[in-house]
């Protein structure tokens, strides 16, 4: 996987409380954003996919059996 370097401009208090939250994960400033990054976006697909059969369910219409 090929990786690309960024720069973030975060506020000094926000920064410091990542880093720690980092070390408590045993892990880097740029690991702990790399899990976020990857599980928002992660979630964020399955919810299109999921979205997109529930519409097509939807737009097939259901069939309760009630004509007789």
């Amino acid at each position: 996987m090929e990786r690309q370097n960024i720069t973030l401009s975060l506020p000094k208090d926000l920064l410091q409380k990542a880093k720690i939250i980092a070390v408590k994960n045993n892990t880097s400033l740029s690991g702990l954003l790399r899990d976020y990054l990857a599980r928002i976006t992660n979630d964020d697909e399955a919810y299109q996919i999921a979205q997109t059969r529930h519409r097509r369910l939807l737009k097939k219409g259901y069939d309760f059996g009630l004509e007789g």
